[in-house]
């Protein structure tokens, strides 16, 4: 049996995004547990704002499709999820609705049914992102993914990582990585490994 596959993204594009940070620990966490990630910046899949009229005439943007056959190719799913207003980013609600998108015979939601996904958020706030977590669980819960129930939001921050990128608080590195190793660790189970 090959080893769990999963496709990991922060919902930001900002340079210095803590998402990312948090994001790079529960990569780790799933990779120690065994399985291989790939991390991409949506930055680079250039999607413009969702429109059937777009999709109508032009078919599915290039850069979307290539983020679908990502999708497509791996089993489970990291992502760090900032919150904008106590929502989900435009950005990241974005690239969900272009990856929804059906191609001619493809089943409807090919590239989420039976996809297993962990949720990490980190916020300057005093809740580290955790509203806007409620709404991408509910989104992704509605599409067919399967959301571990460990999540972490990060709270304050702006003090919380240390130089090397990890959290100060060990307690909450290890949650953090917790979700990562979760996502590979029930990947694997559904698969029978």
């Amino acid at each position: 049996m090959s080893t769990a596959r999963i496709l990991a993204f922060a919902g930001s594009v900002r340079r210095e995004s803590f998402n990312k940070l948090a994001l790079a620990i529960a990569v780790r966490g799933a990779e120690a547990a065994g399985a291989a990630v790939t991390v991409v910046e949506l930055a680079e899949f250039a999607l413009p704002l969702f429109d059937q009229d777009l999709e109508a005439a032009e078919g599915l943007p290039a850069g979307a499709k290539r983020l679908k056959e990502l999708f497509l190719e791996n089993d489970g799913l990291l992502l760090a999820c900032p919150e904008y207003n106590s929502s989900i980013t435009p950005l990241l609600k974005n690239t969900i609705d272009w990856v929804s998108r059906g191609l001619p015979g493809e089943a409807a939601l090919a590239a989420y049914r039976g996809k297993v996904a962990g949720l990490v958020s980190a916020s300057p706030g005093a809740l580290g992102g955790l509203r806007g977590l409620r709404h991408v669980r509910e989104i992704l819960g509605n599409i067919g993914v399967l959301v571990v129930p460990q999540q972490m939001a990060v709270s304050q921050a702006s003090a919380a990582f240390a130089a090397d990128g990890s959290l100060k608080d060990a307690k909450q590195q290890g949650a953090v990585e917790g979700v990562g190793r979760a996502v590979a660790e029930l990947v694997e189970r559904i698969r029978g490994g």
